[in-house]
């Protein structure tokens, strides 16, 4: 069921809490509670996020303008559909038989440029992520999904998405390369690109070394508040303080291997042009 606004004293709406609607490796809601105190003297600016992944930051700070990126556009496009209030009809079941049909189809309708963006292709790209292997999403240089069937006892299934679509209209969703944002100066900036890490293949394009430096320096040359998320691997944290961040090490909820090593995993937040 869609779920209505109401209205705060000062004319704006209240939205519903909401969950990020996928499952996303990596996500960030655990950082919501360190990045809102930076953003409390912002709220009247516009939130941008380059990397805006399973939006957990843009829905835990609620910000009332909001330009929202990704590199993925099959992530772009899914979200695109929640602004209109998508209602899913496939079928959807934990099965690997349905779980490789559906991911064929997906692929199918993912290289053609008509296919991309239809309301079946976000439909199956929601049902892959919530029934592929640890919520992954990670595409061959094809630029087809190939992260195979999960491992889950057994998985919740949403199909009616009308309650985001009030809050999403509100924000403008784009797809490409971070560059590519027209920002404005006094935009509060929030980055989590991919991780600093070996395997990297998120979009059909990778996300390698060089493009973490040109990210962190188009970052640095930003003269509004800027907040970035990353692993805290020695390279990262010279990178930002080299670049002048202030940058504090937090101790993440994922977990360095499963070889029985419980030790949580460190990431940065740097953070620039914040009192």
């Amino acid at each position: 069921m869609a779920t209505a606004a109401t209205t705060r004293h000062d004319g704006e709406p209240r939205w519903p809490t909401l969950k990020p609607p996928l499952k996303w490796a990596g996500g960030k809601r655990w950082l919501v509670p360190h990045v809102a105190p930076l953003w409390l003297k912002f709220t009247r600016r516009r939130l941008v996020e380059p990397f805006c992944g399973g939006l957990a930051i843009a829905l835990g700070l609620n910000p009332r303008r909001a330009l929202l990126n990704d590199a993925n556009p099959h992530l772009v496009d899914f979200y695109r559909h929640l602004q209109c209030g998508l209602v899913a009809r496939i079928p959807m079941r934990n099965e690997s038989e349905l779980y490789y049909r559906h991911r064929a189809e997906f692929n199918r309708l993912a290289t053609t440029a008509r296919g991309r963006g239809s309301r079946k292709a976000a439909e199956l790209f929601y049902y892959l992520n919530r029934t592929g292997f640890n919520g992954l999403c990670r595409f061959n240089r094809r630029g087809e999904f190939n992260v195979p069937f999960g491992s889950y006892a057994a998985i919740r299934y949403a199909s009616d998405f009308r309650a985001y679509a009030g809050l999403l209209s509100r924000w403008v969703f784009s797809g490409g390369d971070f560059e590519s944002i027209e920002v404005s100066p006094k935009d509060f900036i929030y980055a989590d690109p991919p991780y600093d890490v070996q395997f990297r293949q998120y979009a059909s394009d990778g996300f390698d070394w060089d493009a973490q430096e040109r990210l962190a320096a188009w970052l640095a040359r930003h003269p509004g508040p800027v907040v970035a998320s990353n692993q805290a691997t020695d390279r990262i944290l010279a990178l930002y303080l080299g670049l002048g961040f202030k940058v504090d090490v937090l101790d993440g909820p994922r977990f360095i291997s499963r070889t029985g090593d419980r030790t949580p995993a460190s990431e940065i937040l740097a953070i620039r042009n914040i009192d």
